[in-house]
């Protein structure tokens, strides 16, 4: 745990939300995935490509959480969608079979949304959803998460992001997801 002068933990406030130079803090921010979400030496080394090569879509962009020291600590990023990018096409035949096809159209996709598990349920992933999809062209987003009733879930649902197709099941992926969606801008508290 990260702690300030005079013993201090830092409070949500602490932690500032703003712009970040993904492909430069690569490392740093799976290395949060890794945490967050129990990714093995091998996943990291995958996502990293993936990662790199999701920063050259047209309209990506990314966020992160910092401490005063400059320690990310939570990381958003995204996309306007394009239905020849994978991840639509495996979700299409789901959400078509759903009638919720529509959704892959003239939408934001969060990509990735982790926070350190030491920064959890402090509002951080709340503030990095909200102001990246506040920046987006797009009239709605969409995202998918593991389908289970979960924190990173019950964020979602909050936020106004509703079940579009589940159970889907991505190739390799050990536990079935949902694809989700909203219209933005999202719901506040």
């Amino acid at each position: 745990m990260l702690h300030l002068a005079g013993g201090r933990t830092p409070e949500p406030e602490d932690v500032v939300v703003g712009s970040l130079d993904l492909a430069a803090r690569v490392d740093e921010a799976l290395a949060v995935q890794a945490v967050a979400f129990g990714l093995t030496g091998e996943e990291i080394g995958v996502r990293r490509h993936i990662v790199l090569r999701h920063l050259k879509s047209p309209g990506a962009r990314a966020l992160g959480a910092t401490t005063p020291s400059g320690r990310l600590v939570g990381f958003v990023y995204g996309m306007p969608n394009n239905r020849t990018h994978w991840w639509s096409t495996v979700v299409q035949p789901y959400l078509r079979a759903a009638g919720q096809d529509g959704w892959l159209d003239d939408s934001f996709v969060i990509t990735e949304l982790h926070v350190h598990p030491d920064f959890q349920n402090r509002g951080i992933g709340r503030r990095l959803i909200t102001t990246i999809t506040d920046g987006a062209d797009q009239p709605r987003s969409i995202l998918s998460a593991i389908d289970t009733e979960s924190p990173a879930r019950a964020l979602y649902h909050s936020l106004g992001y509703r079940d579009l197709a589940r159970p889907v099941l991505f190739p390799s992926a050990p536990s079935p997801y949902a694809v989700m969606g909203a219209p933005l801008p999202l719901r506040r508290r």
